[in-house]
């Protein structure tokens, strides 16, 4: 590595950038100008030696145009030049990718002179804010005063968390093992329209009073209502508040500790008004989201989640398992919906191999093990369990059926029941597990499960081309099975998914489905939505 790092301050220099040895972390060190259009600027570089993380690169004097804030510096004059995670470093090019960063970086300063970048990376700020966290689980994130406690910690220490839901925030904390005392204190939200970004004043705030000087910078209006939740929480308190800050685009704030001022002693009991409210301490807060539509929506931007839509799925074998666990973390069964889950059969140990559940719930209904598991993953999901056999149970008002039986008997008589009256998806795995297949039927229109397997009777739409094989096989007293391992099943389950959450979206889309699980085999009927077939006993009127 030494001679990488010796090629590396040969290029560097040659470029102008004076090398002036190794910093405390042993990084090296270089001093040098950055050239914009706007003019040319001092700055220090740090190079990792190991040239695993990108250089850092910071402004010696800030430029006045760039006071007292400005979008990609932060407080001390560094640059964000690259998004964490956009960008893989090349190790065995240590000179290209260098200089590549430099110039990088000497491109972002220039556009943020000429006022091109305006906008922050959600994650930018909080590289220079270096907050704490704070649990923030507000399913609707209304102004004002919020329910909000800490919990205290063995040594002393106050974990900040805020909630509009208290027995359900309570129930996650003690499943992620949160074991503390908690203790309300105040605790407000409040709105701001402007982005934060770092100030090269005071920076980072470490009182209220330098707080409240930034946010003036930022947001006037913001401030004004800040200030007065804070003086409203010291009317309330001697210990602690909690203020959220609801931007654009993420959620941050402060902890303020009215037992901590910088003011000596006696100089704060002979302190009123602002000057006392001023003075008190902060710990500056990320709010770590833990909402229902946070977690579900984050992996899909742009796209409606499950979340309000009482969902029933029948079957909660090797496909629903899994397919009910990706509802879930759809939005399934938040928001006001419902995951009803229908099946009257145990887990067996020969279900283990390719089953959602594990060895917890061995000789346990299946429905009931995962309603279980589902709450105790995310207890803000609303599941109910029944225990029966799908023709005798009382579904209630539903926004889609879900079949995930793979029983082809079964899929007939819910069409016949079902599949007129709410939209209907059917998933299923063909053969020894050399394809997974869905189909979704609205009610009016297109074909049910009855009709595709019509169709299939008769030599259209076939899964793959060939003879799909039958394959059986017994183990002892457990009876027949179809084998397959378990990525066959998860294969089933996203699609299902994938399909439900076309559903919500309106996406129009293919009814019919196939995935090839099995590369020994060709899909033989794309993608396509199925006609009616004349005289279908189950859907034809």
């Amino acid at each position: 590595m030494g001679s990488k790092n010796e090629a590396v301050i040969e290029a560097l220099e040659a470029r102008g950038l004076h090398y002036v040895g190794r910093d405390p972390q042993r990084w090296l060190s270089f001093a040098g100008n950055l050239s914009t259009s706007e003019g040319v600027h001092g700055c220090e570089i740090a190079v990792d030696p190991d040239f695993f993380t990108p250089p850092r690169v910071r402004l010696v004097k800030v430029p006045d145009a760039l006071r007292p804030i400005a979008p990609h510096i932060g407080g001390d004059g560094s640059i964000c030049y690259l998004a964490k995670g956009t960008v893989v470093l090349d190790f065995f090019d240590p000179i290209g990718q260098t200089l590549r960063c430099i110039e990088e970086a000497q491109s972002v300063l220039g556009k943020v002179l000429r006022k091109e970048m305006v906008k922050d990376l959600t994650e930018e700020f909080f590289v220079h804010w270096y907050a704490g966290q704070c649990i923030f689980d507000v399913q609707k994130p209304n102004l004002g005063e919020v329910p909000g406690f800490c919990l205290l910690a063995r040594g002393g220490g106050r974990f900040p968390v805020i909630t509009d839901d208290l027995a359900v925030t309570s129930l996650k904390l003690d499943v992620m093992g949160f074991e503390a005392k908690r203790e309300r204190v105040p605790a407000y939200i409040v709105k701001s329209n402007i982005e934060p970004r770092p100030s090269q004043k005071d920076w980072p705030p470490k009182t209220v009073a330098e707080f409240l000087d930034w946010q003036r910078q930022l947001d006037s209006r913001c401030a004004r209502k800040v200030e007065q939740r804070i003086s409203e929480a010291s009317r309330l308190t001697d210990k602690d508040a909690l203020i959220i800050i609801k931007s654009p685009r993420l959620r941050y704030g402060v902890h303020v500790h009215f037992d901590q001022s910088v003011l000596p002693a006696e100089k704060l009991a002979a302190t009123r008004g602002t000057q006392r409210l001023y003075s008190y301490k902060i710990t500056r807060l990320h709010a770590v989201r833990l909402d229902n539509e946070y977690l579900a929506q984050r992996n899909i931007p742009g796209m409606r989640t499950l979340a309000g839509k009482k969902i029933a799925v029948i079957g909660c074998g090797t496909i629903g398992g899994y397919l009910i666990d990706a509802l879930a973390k759809a939005g399934g069964g938040t928001g006001g919906g419902q995951l009803t889950i229908v099946d009257y059969e145990v887990l067996g140990p020969q279900n283990i191999g390719r089953h959602r559940l594990g060895m917890a719930h061995i000789f346990a209904n299946k429905a009931s093990g995962m309603r279980l598991t589902l709450q105790f993953d995310n207890p803000s999901v609303s599941a109910r369990a029944l225990e029966v056999d799908a023709r005798d149970a009382h579904l209630g008002p539903i926004d889609l059926l879900i079949d995930a039986t793979g029983e082809e008997a079964l899929g007939h008589w819910l069409a016949a029941r079902y599949a007129d009256e709410v939209p209907m998806l059917s998933v299923w795995i063909e053969g020894p597990g050399i394809a997974v297949r869905g189909l979704m039927k609205k009610p009016g229109s297109g074909a049910c499960y009855r009709c595709l397997c019509n169709h299939q009777r008769a030599g259209g739409l076939p899964t793959v081309e060939g003879t799909v094989p039958t394959l059986m096989a017994g183990h002892g007293c457990e009876g027949l099975y179809v084998p397959f391992p378990a990525t066959v099943s998860l294969q089933a389950a996203a699609l299902g998914a994938e399909m439900a959450l076309a559903w919500v979206n309106n996406a129009e889309g293919p009814a019919l489905r196939t995935r090839v699980t099995n590369s020994a085999y060709v899909l033989a009927t794309p993608d396509c939505d199925v006609v009616k077939a004349k005289g279908c006993p189950a859907c034809s009127i």
